[in-house]
């Protein structure tokens, strides 16, 4: 077995420090365009993959976070998960003599990881996605191991706790009552009180940092009051500290034009962005399709930055291939997406080449032209296919087209003459490949060097005044 080296006597970076910095330094909506995010007052795109989901328990953090960063990476997902998949994992809990747990009782190890990852970003500029519960935890086989479980801990038993000895089912169809204990649900007072307590220990930690976005779950298809009442509890907590965070919650419809991705689209007072990785289980211009959709509902709603913390799609996994992740990932991040990341292995690419690659390759864009300059732009594009090639642009000013696989489209710049670089990036090789003038007023052809990924950039060029 794997052991992760003790990390409780980790020396931790100054909390002062980190918690002296205004409130309105830390990554919130960006004032100037909300659908994208701002950290100390300048907007930042987030970028990422990892190997990897509950990141603060991996042996090797600290190297995974330098690899993320030296490709651009800045954005990861940390869900508190605690099941032993690699047999490195710890509880939040304290185990006694007996081999039971005490839910009045931390583990310090396990805290202590979670500070070091909080730490580590932090001083990296790594952006941390917090997925607070994660349904299979508490199913199936990860339920008989859970210190939640009455038969493992002396807290509370089956009758008292209201809990099943085995709970066999997937986790969609919501027989845990482990998540139904809130006020407007069950009203568990035995359970509940020690789930507060968690997200207590958890905001201790996690509140003393200005680099962190919160989501209540992931992927389910739960009862809406069980998200409000974290929603809210987590924004209470965090008053009492005057401190803004920045909450959301992921729903499993995987059509985000179900009625489950409403409960957050239509509440901003609750949430305050949105994730909306489910999509990513979606194909080609469907995939660009429903995420416009969602884009379009919430300017109706309220604009808020979308989030993609899970990107599908890698080679022997079970929601696309590698082509699918690759092309997922790009048309969010031309879509509009204000964080996009692969999705750990096997289900992702999450760290792989590729995935680097494409992040690399997205940094040279953004040197290029700022992301949130741009909005979807389908629209200026003529003799384009179904999933042919997709547009963010600053009409006028800057034009990003992806082409998923080669293809020959026109931009349409009759509106705007002037002289445009053309600047050619072959995705997968995370380079330029050629650079060309070219001049508006017109519709320009374009046409990738070869088949494969590739992405066009167009940017206007600004003569200098003559001198007088």
């Amino acid at each position: 077995m794997q052991r992760l080296p003790t990390v409780t006597a980790f020396v931790l970076v100054s909390i002062a420090t980190v918690a002296s910095a205004a409130a309105d330094d830390g990554i919130r909506p960006y004032r100037q365009n909300p659908w994208y995010w701002q950290y100390h007052g300048e907007p930042v795109l987030l970028l990422g993959g990892s190997k990897d989901d509950n990141l603060f328990q991996i042996p090797d953090l600290v190297e995974h976070l330098d690899e993320i960063a030296a490709v651009g990476g800045n954005y990861v997902r940390n869900t508190m998960s605690d099941r032993r998949i690699g047999g490195f994992e710890v509880y939040p809990f304290a185990q006694l003599p007996s081999g039971k747990y005490d839910l009045n009782q931390w583990n310090p190890e396990y805290w202590a990881r979670f500070e070091r990852l909080l730490a580590e970003t932090h001083k990296r500029k790594i952006f941390v996605q917090i997925e607070v519960w994660d349904r299979f935890d508490y199913v199936r086989e990860h339920w008989e191991n859970s210190p939640y479980n009455p038969k493992n801990n002396v807290n509370y038993t089956y009758a008292e706790s209201g809990f099943r000895r085995h709970y066999l089912e997937h986790p969609g169809q919501n027989r845990q009552p482990f998540f139904f204990t809130t006020p407007l649900q069950r009203n568990n007072r035995v359970v509940l009180p020690f789930q507060e307590r968690f997200v207590r220990k958890l905001l201790a930690h996690s509140l003393n940092y200005d680099h962190v976005l919160y989501c209540i779950d992931n992927e389910t298809s739960g009862d809406p009051a069980w998200a409000a009442y974290w929603a809210r509890f987590i924004k209470r907590e965090a008053a009492r500290r005057n401190k803004t965070v920045y909450v959301t919650e992921m729903w499993d419809a995987w059509d985000l034009r179900s009625p489950q991705h409403r409960r957050t689209f239509d509440h901003p007072e609750l949430y305050d962005y949105v994730d909306v990785s489910q999509n990513n289980h979606q194909k080609d211009q469907v995939h660009w399709d429903r995420f416009q959709w969602a884009r379009r509902y919430l300017m109706r709603a309220r604009v808020r930055p979308m989030n993609t913390v899970k990107t599908y799609g890698a080679d022997g996994g079970r929601f696309g291939n590698s082509r699918d992740g690759i092309e997922r990932w790009w048309r969010s991040l031309i879509g509009g997406a204000a964080a996009v990341r692969f999705h750990r292995p096997p289900s992702g690419l999450g760290l792989s080449d590729p995935a680097k690659a494409c992040i690399r390759t997205a940094r040279v864009i953004e040197r290029l032209v700022p992301f949130w300059d741009l909005s979807p732009e389908l629209r200026l594009l003529a003799d384009r296919d179904p999933d042919e090639a997709y547009l963010a642009a600053s009409p006028g000013h800057a034009y990003v087209v992806y082409f998923p696989d080669g293809g020959a489209v026109r931009l349409d710049l009759t509106k705007h003459p002037g002289r445009y670089e053309l600047h050619w990036l072959d995705v997968l090789a995370a380079r330029r490949a050629a650079t060309q003038r070219v001049e508006g007023g017109r519709q320009i052809p374009l046409e990738p060097p070869a088949n494969g990924h590739w992405v066009a950039v167009v940017v206007r060029q600004h003569l200098p005044r003559r001198s007088e």
